[in-house]
């Protein structure tokens, strides 16, 4: 059963968990992490609210999730607190015997979205006319299982926003180019930090079907996806500039699904391990502006109040689709462990192909 499947048995939330008091609800994880033990794990992704956040086994971005889910062969039940691509993840490298839950099945991921099966089999036929087999496809992890599939299945890998460089290199000892999906602005990025020229790089217009480059086709290594993260595009040169005129001593950091001119003109750039890390590192009295989701940004003023950190947006909101696990969902998925509404479950054959990409990945990273 894919996650369109899924999702379309999807129940909404019955109403009397929304209410029940914060306290009710806190008091009934405790009970059933306590009553489940060992059978129970919860993974949170970064992004989580903090209500949900605290009860997290295990915090980390959504690829580390995964590889700590299949590893805790204990678990019976895993309930995913992030969103759609990254319980798919769960379940493809889980045993068949574990059981991979999603609070609320409406919490996807709009880059994810942005690359469907059927666009980016047109695109290959399309491509393969242009350029013939040469051509690598990489996907990023924040893609659907069935992109994962199709990129396992022609020979390519997945790749994280901490591996994206290694993997780059890998595809380009494969072949003379590489298609990388869903995400323009890490592709564009990793890229260019890797030394290949802007005129180097098209655009795939998944929309119109074409190919966005003025200059010679053969001259093109890098075909980007025209897909974006609806958070990290948010970010722009006007709120770099607006920080550096008020806080000059502020260190600029920045996920790399941001836009190129903003990466470049930041101080770092890394992925949410990497930004994470930065900051626990950095000296008392330092300062920050920060480019990533807001619930991250604001846990980490929380957690260092020594240093001085801000969202390098000032008007940034949280991501909205990580936001819809809440207590509530939480609480009613794990009243609700052995129903299948919230049930994550790849096809075998497209978690067989989609498993190939992240294994080459684990392999070459």
């Amino acid at each position: 059963m894919s996650i369109l499947m899924a999702m379309k048995k999807n129940k909404m939330i019955p109403e009397k968990y929304k209410q029940m008091s914060k306290e009710e609800l806190e008091a009934r994880v405790v009970e059933v992490k306590n009553r489940l033990g060992a059978r129970l794990f919860i993974p949170g992704h970064h992004y989580q609210k903090d209500e949900v956040i605290q009860f997290a086994d295990a915090t980390g971005d959504s690829l580390k999730l995964a590889q700590l889910s299949a590893e805790n062969t204990e678990a019976e039940f895993i309930v995913f607190c992030g969103v759609h691509f990254m319980a798919e993840t769960a379940d493809i490298l889980t045993k068949d015997n574990q059981k991979v839950i999603l609070p609320d099945m409406r919490a996807g991921c709009s880059m994810a979205d942005m690359a469907d099966l059927d666009q980016t089999e047109k695109a290959w036929e399309i491509l393969q006319g242009i350029f013939g087999d040469t051509i690598l496809p990489l996907t990023y992890v924040n893609s659907t299982a069935a992109i994962k599939s199709f990129v396992g299945a022609h020979g390519g890998a997945c790749v994280t926003s901490s591996n994206a460089e290694t993997m780059v290199k890998w595809a380009f000892t494969q072949k003379e180019r590489i298609l990388f999906l869903p995400d323009q602005h890490l592709g564009r990025n990793t890229a260019a930090d890797l030394g290949v020229g802007l005129d180097e790089m098209a655009v795939w217009n998944p929309i119109s079907n074409k190919l966005e480059y003025d200059g010679e086709p053969s001259k093109i290594k890098v075909i980007l996806w025209k897909g974006h993260c609806s958070v990290h595009e948010n970010f722009t040169i006007q709120n770099v500039h607006d920080t550096r005129s008020q806080f000059p001593n502020m260190t600029i950091i920045v996920h790399p699904e941001c836009r190129r001119e903003v990466v470049e003109l930041s101080d770092l750039a890394g992925s949410t391990s990497y930004i994470i890390n930065a900051i626990e590192k950095a000296e008392p009295g330092s300062e920050w502006a920060i480019g990533t989701e807001m619930n991250l940004v604001n846990r980490l003023i929380k957690n260092h109040p020594d240093k001085r950190i801000i969202s390098l947006n000032p008007a940034m909101c949280p991501c909205l689709t990580m936001n819809r696990i809440d207590l509530p969902h939480l609480v009613w998925s794990l009243d609700t462990l052995e129903d299948t509404n919230n049930t994550i479950k790849v096809a075998p054959e497209i978690a067989e192909n989609a498993k190939l990409a992240l294994e080459r990945m684990l392999i070459n990273a």
